[in-house]
């Protein structure tokens, strides 16, 4: 099982939160500062230059940005070593259905999962929410390809397949 981290700066709304669900379930752990991310991370973020891809299932944790994108300190998160975008997947949450790449932190968590070859991890940290498991339905075809994928390289071609 791989820990989940989320940088968590309480400017979103704490009903709809999916971080702090999976958090009380004991799903993930909530980081409340830039300093306390673990340095050998898997870090989510949407501007970096690599894809998520198989080759990264040797580090040791996947920590995703859960906080709004005006307030985040960039050139902290830039220094990343292991900073990876998400490639084309669509969202299955209320507020973004079938929206590209407007995912929840829950959904971009378990589409890292799944590409890494956790895919039993990746539906347990879904289940939770009632529209969860039909993240994986709606990604199922990019998903598999993406997990098959040799390197950041290869799923980054995959997705032009998909866009």
């Amino acid at each position: 099982m791989i820990p989940l981290y989320a940088y968590r700066d309480n400017s979103c709304d704490p009903r709809k939160c999916t971080v702090k669900k999976l958090a009380h379930r004991g799903l993930a752990r909530i980081v409340t500062a830039i300093a306390r991310i673990p340095r050998s991370t898997l870090l989510l973020d949407p501007t970096a230059e690599q894809a998520v891809s198989p080759a990264d299932r040797d580090l040791r944790s996947i920590t995703a940005l859960d906080c709004s994108w005006e307030v985040l300190d960039t050139g902290a998160v830039a220094s990343w070593r292991n900073r990876r975008a998400l490639p084309f997947l669509v969202a299955a949450n209320p507020v973004n259905f079938g929206r590209p790449f407007r995912l929840t932190s829950v959904e971009a968590m378990a589409a890292t999962l799944y590409i890494l070859g956790e895919k039993e991890q990746a539906q347990a940290i879904l289940a939770p929410f009632g529209w969860g498991l039909r993240f994986i339905e709606v990604n199922a075809d990019p998903l598999e390809d993406y997990a098959r994928a040799k390197d950041s390289t290869e799923v980054v071609a995959l997705q032009a397949l998909y866009m």
